[in-house]
């Protein structure tokens, strides 16, 4: 059964009634959704859960949907895996990977949040949706619209990755690549949004949107037993992501699904842009926008959403925010990969880095149980990697040849494991 819900001011507390609406007329600041959690402790069960599906819709009663609605993509429930190899590397005992690296439809947590955004464009009566992306958005924006019969309108800035550009225009969307960085393809679709009142996910469905983020967070906890971990480590684009995580933690231990416990949340960035990690190591909520310069481009956001929010949820919670050079970034995919099997794009660089950073300077205790956020595949970013892997020699087909192949292969392979992994050389992660 479904929980009612409405929108409600996230500063001021003004209610709203379910509209496709972003910002509070009194004081500007964004909405969220609010549910009945009388109500939800009498079906949000894990029982209930358990019964579900084996996607993010086990938690259907705690969305904003209706009791009826049925989710043509069964994106969510991806893997929460042990991480021991990465984890000796780094000075860990007890690391896991969130991998959404493999999250249907189009592998990055961004199918959540659109799952739940396009769910309320039908309700709303759209015909056409949109948004503003750096990639993975649009993306999945592009995939599941179709499969629901929308028109699609997707701009992202001109110099995104190509794979990401292919993988919005084989669905068939109508592309629009915009001269600037995202802060300016944001400005613009707020103003189309508004202005041919169509759907866009992150502008005027952004409430609904965001609550999709609150899956990564509910599966974190029934994965690892119905427990809450010690720390997450996530990647913050506009931000929404650490929050709505943090909210899923409350929600569960308001509900008594999981027992009270302080988990404190580490926000990931690149050097290039960030603008939170700035805010939170000065000791601030104010976010000063800065001009994205890093191949992470799907976290280039300059003037994030959520940044003012993302910053107090890390300090209230004693967590500590982040940021790695495109050198450790590059490094970083390269030791998940070779470690633990998971090849990631360039924003779970970020978090892979991070993560050995806050271990390597002691923020993060070795026995604490820590989650880190991956949330996009590597096969989208395969440009970061160019010129890093040459193309082996090619040898007859002669048992000689290949006997003396693994010969010289193992020699280097001894080299190579010999060397420091994971080490803080002039303040960068290199492998």
């Amino acid at each position: 059964m479904a929980v009612a819900y409405e929108l409600r001011c996230r500063d001021c507390g003004k209610r709203f009634k379910n509209d496709p609406l972003s910002s509070c007329d009194e004081c500007f600041s964004p909405l969220e959704v609010v549910y009945d959690m009388d109500a939800a402790k009498r079906t949000f069960t894990r029982e209930s859960i358990a019964g579900g599906p084996a996607s993010m819709w086990r938690y259907q009663s705690l969305l904003p949907v209706p009791e009826d609605y049925a989710a043509p993509t069964p994106a969510g429930w991806t893997p929460l895996l042990e991480a021991p190899r990465l984890a000796k590397r780094i000075g860990a005992k007890n690391l896991f990977i969130k991998n959404d690296a493999v999250c249907l439809p189009t592998l990055s947590f961004k199918d959540r949040v659109v799952s739940v955004a396009l769910a309320n464009a039908k309700i709303f009566g759209f015909d056409t949706v949109g948004c503003s992306s750096t990639g993975n958005l649009a993306n999945a924006v592009a995939a599941q619209a179709v499969r629901m019969g929308f028109k699609t309108y997707i701009l992202v800035p001109a110099d995104l990755e190509p794979a990401k550009i292919l993988n919005t225009q084989v669905y068939g969307a109508t592309l629009v690549r915009v001269e600037g960085n995202y802060d300016h393809v944001n400005r613009l679709s707020s103003q189309i949004a508004e202005r041919f009142h169509w759907g866009f996910v992150n502008v005027n469905l952004r409430p609904y949107y965001a609550e999709g983020s609150k899956t990564v967070g509910y599966e974190i906890a029934e994965q690892l037993g119905w427990r809450l971990p010690d720390n997450v480590v996530v990647p913050m684009a506009g931000g929404s992501l650490i929050t709505k995580i943090r909210k899923a933690f409350k929600e569960l231990v308001e509900l008594g699904l999981v027992a009270e416990k302080q988990v404190r949340f580490f926000g990931a960035q690149a050097t290039g842009c960030s603008p939170i990690s700035t805010a939170v190591k000065a000791g601030s909520d104010i976010i000063e926008p800065q001009r994205p310069n890093t191949i992470a481009r799907s976290l280039a956001i300059g003037n994030p959403a959520d940044g003012p929010y993302a910053a107090r949820a890390i300090r209230d919670s004693g967590g500590w925010a982040e940021d790695v050079s495109d050198v450790e970034i590059v490094s970083a995919i390269q030791e998940l990969a070779e470690t633990e099997g998971v090849f990631t794009e360039t924003a779970g660089g970020v978090t892979t880095a991070v993560t050995a950073r806050l271990y390597a300077h002691g923020r993060i205790s070795p026995d604490d149980v820590t989650v880190s956020c991956i949330t996009g595949n590597g096969l989208k970013t395969t440009d970061a990697l160019a010129g890093k892997y040459e193309a082996e020699r090619t040898i007859r087909p002669r048992m000689a040849d290949f006997e003396e192949f693994v010969a010289q292969h193992e020699v280097r392979g001894i080299v190579v494991d010999d060397m420091v992994s994971g080490e803080l050389v002039g303040g960068e992660y290199v492998r």
